[in-house]
């Protein structure tokens, strides 16, 4: 994923800066990113943005409040929803690991 050096600079910034960049992004998922906590804002810089770690591993391997969020504050409010992500989203934590690890890592 290719961002500039400005988004780079939020995502790992302080979260009032964050917080603040939510406000004014059009983008759902880029809202809910930037309303997380500082670390998990990192942790997707590191893995997915400078890392090239696929957005969807990144995301099944989140702690189930994250997953959970991810579900309620982008999924379901989208205009067609993603019933398949919002199931898998959903599941426990070890199905979503068996699935990166059987599904995607296979």
């Amino acid at each position: 994923m290719d961002l500039p050096a400005y988004a780079r600079a939020v995502l790992g910034g302080p979260d009032f800066i964050a917080r603040k960049a939510a406000g004014s992004a059009h983008d759902p998922q880029q809202r809910w990113l930037l309303r997380r906590p500082r670390e998990l804002r990192r942790a997707f810089l590191r893995d997915v943005v400078e890392g090239g770690e696929d957005q969807e591993r990144w995301m099944l391997l989140q702690h189930d409040e994250v997953c959970r969020s991810f579900v309620e504050e982008v999924l379901s409010v989208a205009d067609e929803p993603d019933r398949q992500a919002i199931w898998l989203l959903q599941q426990p934590r070890g199905v979503r690991e068996s699935y990166v690890r059987d599904v995607l890592s296979a």
